[in-house]
């Protein structure tokens, strides 16, 4: 005769304030987990929070003990132009449910839809993590991810990437540009003056400069800013987080002379040496949606996708938010941006695109 083994009782509570202790213990999770990223921890979470305006909870699930069984980080982002929505994370391409317990990714699931209903957000989204039952719609054919394991030195580093690839990194390397590295004043001015140049180039406004203050005074030693110059003018910039021995290039651009320059190209080599230097083993190329300029070029890497899970609930009646700058309903809408003055559209942009989330 078998007895039957009653499951392990769990709680989900609602974590508001910024209490050190309790910030500490989701780190320390976060950390311990193979499937945690820079998108579930409280220095991004929080940072979101202060730089673009917006709340953030986390959910907790525990057991009997009190010991963490799963977090759910939530960014309350809201816009006149978007919307209301419930993210995990905000303006990040992770995050979701962080746990390998299905009892308490359920209860955070249903803890998250039923905070939405009572504060009148009528979508959640969750960026990766395990897919909840129930009324939770699954998008594995948008987006893909970008993952490789770096080589054991530079020479070796270069012989990885594809021949076609390769060549313009040749020729990169033949002019004659310099690399900086830090997150000084003037790092960060630099790199959000080319950030902001390339993302107006590309018809989307660009994010709040207090948004990568706040990431990068809150990651400290676990974020930093890369910068390719010709004559000492910044024409390429990124800014990459370090997590679990990997290097994730997150906001990065270049002016329009980082395409006759190849600078993007030395950009993203030069940052795999430095990460490698750092003691990485992989690189996190980020997401890219199929279809897009962005999708070829992580593959011309030698970078092979990954299908990206992504799980939304919106309220019965509602629409999904669509903030996705490659949407038709867009198209106008960029190609004015694309022609907007530089300085209006770097005063504009951060209203607009804080909303995004």
């Amino acid at each position: 005769m078998h007895m039957a083994i009653k499951p392990e009782s769990l709680t989900v509570r609602i974590l508001a304030q910024a209490d050190a202790d309790e910030l500490a213990r989701i780190e320390s999770f976060v950390d311990a987990s193979p499937l945690g990223t820079a998108f579930h921890r409280p220095a991004w979470v929080l940072s979101v929070g202060k730089g673009c305006g917006h709340e953030w909870r986390y959910l907790l699930a525990e057991d009997h003990k009190g010991q963490l069984q799963g977090i759910l980080p939530l960014n309350l982002i809201h816009s006149p132009l978007f919307g209301r929505a419930l993210v995990s994370s905000g303006f990040a391409v992770g995050g979701g449910i962080l746990s390998d317990n299905d009892q308490a990714i359920q209860l955070l699931a249903n803890e998250a839809w039923r905070f939405a209903e009572s504060n009148s957000f009528p979508t959640v989204e969750l960026r990766g993590g395990p897919v909840p039952d129930g009324q939770w719609q699954c998008k594995q054919d948008v987006y893909a991810g970008f993952v490789t394991e770096l080589a054991d030195d530079a020479d070796s580093q270069l012989l990885a990437v594809p021949r076609k690839q390769r060549a313009e990194i040749r020729k990169g390397l033949k002019n004659d540009l310099t690399v900086r590295i830090g997150t000084t004043q003037e790092d960060r001015a630099d790199h959000y003056a080319v950030y902001a140049e390339s993302v107006r180039n590309l018809g989307t406004p660009v994010f709040p400069k207090a948004l990568f203050d706040e990431v990068l005074d809150a990651f400290g030693e676990d974020a930093d800013i890369l910068t390719v110059l010709s004559d000492d003018v910044p024409v390429a910039s990124v800014l990459s987080l370090y997590h679990h021995q990997t290097v994730m290039p997150y906001w990065g651009g270049g002016t329009w002379d980082a395409r006759r320059f190849r600078a993007n190209d030395i950009m993203y080599y030069e940052l795999m040496n430095h990460a490698r230097k750092r003691g990485c083993t992989s690189f996190d190329f980020g997401r890219s949606k199929y279809g897009t300029g962005a999708f070829s070029f992580k593959k011309n890497w030698g970078f092979e996708p990954q299908p990206l899970s992504y799980a939304t609930r919106t309220a019965d009646g509602e629409d999904a938010r669509d903030v996705n700058p490659t949407s038709p309903k867009y198209r106008m809408q960029v190609a004015l941006w694309q022609r907007l003055p530089l300085p209006i559209a770097n005063r504009v942009g951060p209203l607009i695109a804080k909303g995004l989330g």
